[in-house]
């Protein structure tokens, strides 16, 4: 298993380290031999846990996933610090920290299918797009995982926002398709309704409600907005509002004044088709942020 070869300034983060370290002259021959030793015995012990040892390529393979592995870990450890990475490989645990830190990195932040994958709790995908040779150019690794982690907050924020303000405890997994709708529809209902945990009887509920003047701005959303959030963990609140496209709070704004015409034809005690008909005529022209998408049978 070699770890050096050529210039290794924007390859894995491990390689990265190495080379730096001799070219500085603080790493010797005997300590750079010594990791080089542990990294080839855990790449043995990978390849037999996942793979197949006697078969060259899969040993290649299992090396390529340590390295990768050992980076991830070793990068944020270190904070991309290649004097503290060094300290640590040289400490007696070796490769052996920072690959068990990249490990459950890539485990918190995989995504929990339900299928079965090769490597346990990591996603098979996402290991691939971890993994290196160590002497490639070019290491994209550490980007795999910022991105693999915003889903992975995307998707823990949006259970949270359902878990902490929604009446019902079943959700259908096709009835929101984006953090964006989840959030709308929350401050959008507890802004009509003083802060109620969100039902499904707004259409219903829009007919008594006594919808106030200073409501119709960009404002009033934005202070709503950020009231929901703050109850939310900094993470999860930080995840969600670097998801929010610029058009969030003036997409609200428009639903409430298509609110307003609704709610007018309702008390005119308009037929349900009448209703459904400019609901769909409103929706295809400026589709509605928050507003329930919801059948009522």
């Amino acid at each position: 298993m070699q770890l050096m070869l050529r210039d290794g300034s924007f390859g894995p983060f491990l390689t990265q380290v190495l080379t730096k370290a001799q070219a500085d002259d603080k790493l010797s021959q005997a300590e750079l031999q010594q990791i080089k030793s542990k990294a080839v015995l855990m790449s043995l012990k990978f390849a037999d846990k996942f793979y197949n040892k006697y078969k060259m390529h899969l040993l290649e393979q299992a090396a390529y996933d340590i390295i990768g592995v050992v980076s991830l870990g070793l990068l944020e450890l270190s904070d991309n610090d290649p004097d503290r990475a060094l300290t640590l490989l040289l400490a007696p645990e070796g490769v052996v920290k920072p690959f068990q830190k990249g490990w459950n990195m890539l485990s918190t932040v995989s995504k929990k299918t339900g299928k079965n994958s090769l490597y346990g709790d990591v996603e098979e995908q996402l290991l691939q797009s971890i993994a290196s040779p160590p002497d490639a150019e070019e290491w994209h690794g550490w980007a795999q995982y910022q991105q693999a982690l915003r889903e992975h907050r995307r998707s823990q924020s949006m259970q949270l926002l359902q878990q902490q303000f929604y009446a019902r405890s079943h959700f259908d997994e096709f009835e929101h398709f984006s953090l964006e709708e989840v959030l709308a529809e929350v401050v959008f209902y507890r802004a009509l309704t003083g802060g109620d945990k969100v039902r499904q009887d707004l259409k219903k509920r829009i007919r008594t409600i006594a919808l106030q003047p200073h409501w119709f701005s960009d404002t009033f959303f934005q202070l709503q907005t950020e009231a929901t959030l703050a109850e939310l963990p900094e993470a999860n609140a930080d995840a969600i509002r670097n998801d929010l496209g610029q058009h969030f709070i003036p997409a609200l704004s428009r639903t409430l004044a298509f609110a307003k015409d609704y709610q007018a034809l309702a008390t005119q005690d308009a037929s349900p088709e009448k209703l459904d008909a400019f609901e769909g005529k409103q929706g295809l022209t400026n589709p509605l942020l928050g507003w329930p998408q919801y059948l009522e049978l």
